[in-house]
């Protein structure tokens, strides 16, 4: 009788799942505290917008060093660790007063949660095969659109129980919590025992630590001569061109959405709490969709290139329908555009499936990191934009803005990508 493969892949999965939504968590607070911080510590759209960048700045700085000690160093071990850190700088801020303070604090919770998505890529590399790769990526990446949707309402209640201060506390505690239970039941393949041998072979064959269908990790010693490398290849340029764009769109709901909706639309907290959480719910869904989608499309005969690409360059043109958000006043179309244009953003949010693909073997880590770093750019450099952009009380450039880099990231996907394949690096 043939075995069945045992299931504590999805296990690890929700791991990873929760860890995602308690960094979006984390990094999102500040967007919901931001218009009573604003007015608590007479901080401008300018210097706001510097609080906002300071968790991206040290973010994007780390990601590639972040990358590098992810190829390294076991998640088991890593992961708790930034968690345990990122929820400290994290409470810390509901005892600041002053502008420096915030900038010191954000840049912290950035420096710890560099590693974060570069480690999520490892691990489902190393514990799905390829052909549910897409799937468990969109899995997990949904948990930032899914905390964010349910957790938009519930972070305004706090707020409106405890102030923005207690909303700073309350955060950092869960995540201190979530990092003892990573410590407690997160194990590698090869160290856990909960799986079968039937299992451990369907996930072998595509993990890039295991040696001749074994499970046995061999890690690489750091070479200088490998950070070139993730600079060398067009097609990867594509990627980080790509990811920078579509974190533009993330970036404006993650900082300026709740500003946008308060003081440019003139919508109550408690309204804007429930408003801001559809989009997120539309995001959700799209990148649900994507993930699975491109696994069905694959196994059903069509490329890796059409089965990955179509899902991001469809997400990118509908994110651009955030542009039309500029010409109506009604708050039912205001929505459905920025939801629109955020299910876009969802359907286009599996990328990190082209490291998985595309990286070379033994620097998958690094490229992510690059990847990563890139990306984070974008975070860093919007919501500056935005509060210049913003400073006469108009939003409106700030769609055109976000719309116009989309469609460079479209056309970075569809002209610099080419072929998805993997790059051999010859040892």
């Amino acid at each position: 009788m043939i075995e069945k493969p045992t299931r504590k892949r999805f296990t690890i999965l929700a791991l990873v799942f929760g860890s995602v939504v308690i960094n979006y968590l984390d990094r999102s607070n500040i967007s919901i505290a931001a218009p009573l911080m604003k007015t608590d510590l007479g901080l401008d759209s300018v210097r706001m917008g510097y609080v906002f960048s300071a968790f991206s700045i040290t973010y994007a700085l780390l990601q590639v060093p972040g990358g590098a000690i992810v190829d390294r160093v076991n998640p088991r071990k890593l992961y708790p660790f930034i968690l345990f850190w990122w929820s400290l700088a994290t409470m810390v801020q509901g005892f600041l007063q002053t502008f420096g303070g915030f900038l010191s604090t954000r840049a912290a919770v950035g420096v710890f949660e560099a590693p974060a998505y570069p480690m999520n890529n490892r691990i489902v590399t190393a514990w799905f095969p390829e052909h549910e790769r897409a799937s468990a990526i969109a899995s997990y990446t949904s948990g930032q659109f899914i905390g964010l949707a349910f957790l938009s309402p519930l972070l305004v209640l706090i707020q409106d129980w405890v102030g923005w201060r207690g909303l700073f506390i309350t955060s950092g505690l869960i995540g201190i919590v979530w990092s003892l239970v990573w410590y407690v039941f997160y194990r590698s393949p090869e160290q856990h025992t909960g799986l079968n041998q039937a299992e451990r072979s369907l996930i072998a064959p595509d993990n890039p630590n295991t040696q001749n269908g074994g499970m046995v990790t061999k890690v690489a010693l750091f070479q200088w001569s490998d950070l070139h490398y993730p600079f060398s290849y067009r097609k990867l340029w594509g990627l980080y061109i790509g990811q920078f764009c579509l974190n533009t769109l993330f970036a404006f709901f993650l900082t300026w959405f709740p500003t946008y909706l308060v003081e440019y639309r003139g919508l109550s907290f408690v309204k804007t709490g429930w408003l801001s959480s559809i989009p997120f719910l539309a995001a959700f869904f799209g990148v649900l969709l994507s993930g699975f989608l491109s696994d069905y499309l694959v196994r059903t005969g069509h490329s890796n290139a059409f089965a990955r690409k179509t899902p991001i360059l469809t997400g990118m043109l509908l994110s651009m329908s955030i542009l039309f958000a500029n010409y109506t006043n009604d708050t039912s179309l205001i929505i459905f555009f920025l939801s629109l244009a955020f299910f876009g953003n969802g359907l286009a949010s599996i990328t990190w499936v082209f490291i998985s693909l595309m990286a070379p073997r033994q620097l998958i880590g690094l490229v992510g990191g690059v990847f990563n770093f890139i990306g984070g750019l974008a975070a860093v450099v919007t919501p500056i934009v935005i509060g210049y952009l913003v400073k006469a009380g108009d939003f409106q450039p700030v769609l055109i803005y976000i719309a116009v880099v989309t469609a460079v990231g479209f056309c970075s996907y569809l002209f610099l990508v080419g072929r998805v394949e993997r790059i051999v690096i010859e040892s």
